[in-house]
């Protein structure tokens, strides 16, 4: 088996660099190049483990270094004013939190959890949980077996109350007497609560690029959806519209040495693929109504949020600073919040929404947190109960958007 990049994987550092003690704008600058090579890419070269070293420091005992520290001795910083409808679930820390308004509960406490997802009707989240362990596998095709550290991903639901935890599906592998690991990542529940989308290359990691995969909870089959490739570059950010009938997912692609990720939509009842976007789009988010989509989009200054029409035209910049990334629409439909970089620091920001003039407009951006190092590999997830949605009549949004179809071009 070889080995596809050499390049080392972070689940808690996406952007491959450390804590920085100086903010200096043209390190910054190196920063975000890095993050746009790192996010385009995707989950490419997520595929084999590190060989394990006969010298292990740390006060791990599962090696790799030293020992997460768990919460609650970390902390989330929020600003004494912040409101929103609902809550949101995001990752810090190896941790899965949730907020609602100024309040901050912590969900989990081992250091190794991370891509927490709500379930349509709030009352789960699903994450992934990471074991450290040691595993030997046979090495560059010679059959001749070697250690590795292994980081074994566990698909998790937690109740949103924090009152009970279940382990779903374990991407253990073993073959004879080997053993290994298939990736999880971005658990995406569907809209019926039947099945998680997961990005995967189990259940067979040596027959498997990493792309989109059901998982059926009833029957705890792991099934691929058989969407197209750009060679083995695989698949990441699936999102689904509110009505189950669409999947929004990036495709992730190459122009020469450059990552080119491209928006496409799945229509689980046709099969049909097609794309809404060209290259440079990555992190879809469809609104309540499923007629407008969120999205980051790349370029060579850096990330910035945008707001994309039913053909997948841009309608607005949601932030312009170049630092801003994986936005999620407010269930409410008058906001959306987004991940941001400030040197090495990541936070969650909130942009309201207005569109009482027939257009998108940004009323204003807040901090939801501050100083609060979230994980920037882990996009946010937004609940709002019912009682807190306004009637559907009222929902904000410009008129002249193409209506939600599941097929064909008149939208997302």
């Amino acid at each position: 088996m070889t080995d596809r990049s050499s390049r080392p994987r972070g689940t808690r550092d996406p952007y491959g660099i450390g804590p920085v003690t100086t903010f200096v704008w043209p390190a910054i600058a190196v920063v975000v190049l890095i993050a746009i090579a790192w996010m385009t890419v995707g989950l490419w070269n997520f595929q084999l483990p590190f060989v394990r070293n006969s010298s292990t420091g740390g006060n791990n005992p599962n090696g790799g270094g030293p020992a997460a520290t768990p919460a609650p001795s970390n902390v989330v910083i929020v600003e004494p004013d912040v409101t929103f409808p609902g809550s949101i679930v995001y990752s810090k820390g190896g941790n899965i939190w949730i907020q609602t308004g100024t309040s901050v509960t912590q969900l989990t406490n081992g250091g190794d959890d991370t891509m927490p997802a709500f379930s349509a009707d709030g009352q789960w989240v699903y994450y992934i949980h990471v074991t450290e362990g040691r595993g030997k596998f046979p090495s560059g095709g010679t059959g001749q077996r070697t250690w590795y550290d292994l980081e074994t991903p566990t698909l998790m639901r937690v109740s949103a109350d924090g009152s009970s935890t279940q382990r779903l599906l374990t991407g253990r592998y073993t073959r004879s007497n080997s053993t290994w690991f298939y990736w999880m990542r971005q658990p995406t529940p569907t809209p019926d609560g039947k099945a998680v989308v997961l990005v995967t290359d189990g259940p067979s990691p040596l027959q498997s690029d990493v792309v989109l995969k059901r998982f059926t909870i009833a029957t705890k089959q792991l099934t691929s959806l058989n969407l197209p490739e750009s060679g083995d570059l695989g698949h990441q950010d699936p999102a689904w519209r509110p009505d189950g009938k669409l999947l929004l997912y990036v495709r992730n692609g190459r122009q020469g040495s450059l990552g080119a990720p491209q928006i496409y939509r799945y229509d689980p009842s046709t099969k049909r693929t097609a794309p809404i976007t060209g290259p440079g789009y990555l992190a879809p988010a469809f609104s309540p109504d499923g007629l407008w989509v969120a999205a980051t989009k790349t370029d060579a200054f850096g990330e910035d949020v945008v707001i994309l029409d039913g053909q997948g035209k841009e309608v607005l910049k949601v932030s312009d600073d170049h630092h801003s990334f994986s936005p999620v629409w407010s269930p409410a439909g008058n906001a959306i919040a987004f991940l941001h970089l400030t040197g090495a620091i990541v936070d969650l920001r909130m942009a309201t929404l207005d569109a009482s003039t027939g257009q998108w407009t940004v009323t204003k951006t807040i901090d939801l947190t501050k100083v609060s190092d979230l994980d920037g590999a882990s996009r946010p997830s937004w609940f709002v109960p019912a009682s807190e949605l306004p009637a559907p009549s009222t929902v904000p949004g410009p008129t002249g958007s193409a209506a939600p179809a599941s097929t064909g071009s008149a939208g997302p």
